[in-house]
């Protein structure tokens, strides 16, 4: 299996990056390797993924801290991390125990507590990770998509409690239901008192006798879940939303974890998104340019008149308040629209049309064109 290459790494970034950095990073990178800009390449498909796991972490302060402190080890579940991956997130990436974990790694058990103390601990269910793919004015407006995903959800048929309907769960005699068994070991004349996990209820403090049949005695099951999300008008691509409590059920009274959904937004056929500014560009006629002209302009709820004046140049850029994106959470203000005219040049002209524009060629005085008699003067006077 590869190694994991460096988070800080996969986004270009330096360790002392920012939050704006990082999103900024995400946002380019997640870009350029979007599977809808790249259909059918596994390369770049593996890339995004990889972006993803990255920024998932780094993006969170407490993930991010975790993980500059351990790195990769941090989300490891053989070294006591949380779920690896971009996934399931994780539900809260774990901790690397106290030292009656290391004394346990040599006396077969905790020194003065261990592990298996927080098998009886309430622990917050993982989280749940889902990506839902929207159309450019679906992002800018809003819409209500379903998304449907497996979360591990409390048993109905026992509760959660593992045992058969009509039975009851009893405390472990072994332990005393606290899942851990004494152990006190001699070395070297020195008494060691060490805790192990207790072998016959497993940590749990429980004995169940009469499994359920609905979840194996395990107090949960696999289900699979749909759901109704509103996507916010004005939402960009790569964003996140988190609904709380909706991730799996947490265990010995836990909270649940986040249903965490991604919004992949598709590419516009014309228009080019900048936070929430819109770009597009418009061609119109040699005429137009010259004349002044009403053109159509495309807006997000459609065509829209815009007079261009007379002498209108290639590349000029014209602004059209308040037709951009909305923001997020404030429909009452959106971002602009900027469009730049370019002029398209006729081409296949008759040999009429060749007699007209020469004509018009000869009409025109050096007054007319202000730059190129501006250029050849600037060149004359340095010779």
């Amino acid at each position: 299996m590869a190694e994991k290459r460096d988070y800080y790494e996969v986004l270009g970034l330096s360790r002392s990056a920012g939050e704006n950095d990082i999103k900024k990073a995400y946002r380019t990178l997640a870009k350029k390797y979007h599977p809808d800009m790249n259909p059918g390449d596994a390369e770049a498909e593996a890339k995004f993924k990889e972006i993803n796991e990255a920024y998932a972490v780094l993006s969170d302060s407490d993930k991010k801290a975790k993980y500059d402190q351990f790195g990769h080890a941090a989300f490891d579940p053989s070294m006591g991390g949380g779920d690896s991956g971009f996934g399931g997130f994780g539900g809260g990436f774990g901790d690397f125990g106290d030292l009656g974990d290391i004394f346990g790694s040599f006396f077969g058990g905790g020194f003065g507590g261990s592990s298996s103390q927080r098998k009886n601990a309430p622990t917050r269910g993982e989280d749940i990770g889902v990506r839902v793919t929207v159309t450019f004015e679906e992002a800018a407006f809003g819409v209500k998509k379903d998304v449907s995903f497996h979360r591990i959800q409390k048993c109905d048929d026992c509760g959660g409690s593992g045992a058969q309907k009509g039975t009851k769960v009893e405390t472990c005699t072994a332990c005393g239901g606290s899942g851990q068994k004494r152990i006190t070991q001699r070395i070297g004349g020195m008494a060691f008192q060490s805790t192990a996990t207790c072998d016959a209820c497993r940590g749990t403090g429980k004995i169940i006798k009469t499994p359920c049949n609905g979840c194996k005695g395990t107090g949960y099951v696999k289900v699979n879940k749909k759901l109704s999300v509103n996507i916010p008008a004005g939402i960009d691509d790569g964003e996140r939303i988190a609904l709380r409590g909706q991730g799996c059920d947490g265990r010995n009274g836990g909270p649940a974890g986040d249903l965490i959904i991604t919004v992949l937004v598709k590419r516009h056929a014309f228009f080019e998104r900048d936070g929430y500014n819109l770009y597009c560009e418009v061609p119109i006629t040699v005429a137009e340019a010259t004349l002044g002209a009403e053109i159509d302009v495309p807006t997000l709820e459609g065509n829209q008149k815009f007079t261009i004046p007379e002498g209108t140049q290639p590349g000029t850029s014209f602004t059209l308040r308040q037709k951009g994106i909305p923001y997020v959470n404030n429909a009452n203000r959106r971002g602009d629209l900027i469009v730049t005219v370019t002029v398209e040049i006729p081409r296949s002209l008759s040999e009429k049309q060749k007699e007209h524009m020469r004509a018009f060629a000869e009409s025109c005085k050096e007054t007319n064109y202000s730059k190129k008699s501006g250029f050849f003067k600037k060149i004359f006077e340095k010779k």
